[in-house]
């Protein structure tokens, strides 16, 4: 599927699909960004062909600033606020990159504030830069509340009294700080070893099973529900995965090439690869 937008330029390879923000001069998420980011979200979310897809920035400064500021004093405010009964747009657009069947992952070379921070933190994974990488949530400090998913998402990351750290304290979060909290996976020395490191990961993830991907996803979200209703669901995501073809082709593929022997469990990572390469081998001869 062809992808056009004015501040996201993307590259798609083997079952990745690299987006790259590009919004001068700091990359806020201006109403022109936002629109783009609604539109990327809700077309990828579609595409079979992308397994992965990686959030990164052209601006080595910035992932994404924060919503435009200008454009929320715009917002009405002439009523009464009303309890909404759906999910706004921005809400919705978070939501799909938590919940879409691939995997979403963050190069988060630089600082990502406000609305680009509950982005981000709305995404699978996150991976930054020593002594680079910032986030901040800055909304209270200037009188509203970080409104676009972050006193929900991050608590789930972090727990509560560190989300209430960033939320009220408005100040910077350090790479270091970040990393040790969860917020991010892995952070690196330098950018050249970030981008080496994540799109190694993508290509890794998009040699598995589409299926097994879209499924175990679920059911890692499902973790967010009460923990009885979560195993529930775990065990009717696993009994899907296990009637899938791919599935089925996988497990007795493993087997063939050495699961479950000494050698073969010594080295299971390799063997994962492994496992896909002769599984596409296959397909190729058919």
């Amino acid at each position: 599927m062809p992808y056009d937008y004015e501040t996201i330029s993307t590259w798609f390879d083997q079952g990745v699909l690299f987006a790259t923000i590009s919004n001068p001069p700091v990359n806020v998420m201006t109403l022109p960004l936002y629109q783009d980011l609604v539109g990327f979200t809700s077309e990828v979310e579609k595409d079979s062909a992308v397994k992965v897809v990686v959030f990164q920035s052209a601006d080595p400064d910035f992932f994404i600033a924060h919503f435009d500021v200008e454009l929320i004093l715009t917002f009405p405010i002439d009523e009464p606020a009303v309890k909404s009964e759906s999910m706004s747009d921005f809400h919705q657009m978070c939501e799909r990159v938590h919940s879409m069947p691939k995997a979403t992952i963050v190069k988060m070379a630089g600082r990502a504030g406000g609305g680009g921070n509950e982005f981000a933190s709305s995404c699978d994974m996150r991976f930054g830069l020593h002594g680079k990488t910032i986030i901040n949530q800055m909304e209270v400090a200037i009188g509203i509340l970080p409104g676009g998913s972050g006193t929900q998402r991050l608590p789930r990351l972090v727990g509560r009294g560190r989300a209430m750290e960033i939320c009220l304290g408005s100040d910077d979060i350090d790479a270091e700080t970040c990393e040790k909290w969860g917020y991010l996976n892995r952070i690196f020395t330098t950018e050249a070893e970030l981008n080496e490191y994540v799109d190694n990961l993508a290509y890794r993830i998009a040699k598995w099973p589409a299926s097994s991907i879209a499924l175990c996803k679920e059911s890692v979200n499902n973790a967010e529900m009460p923990v009885e209703a979560g195993l529930l669901e775990e065990a009717h995501l696993f009994q899907q995965t296990l009637r899938t073809e791919a599935a089925q082709q996988n497990m007795k593929m493993a087997m063939q090439i050495g699961a479950q022997t000494r050698e073969g469990e010594l080295r299971m990572g390799e063997l994962c690869l492994e496992v896909s390469e002769a599984v596409e081998n296959e397909k190729r001869k058919q």
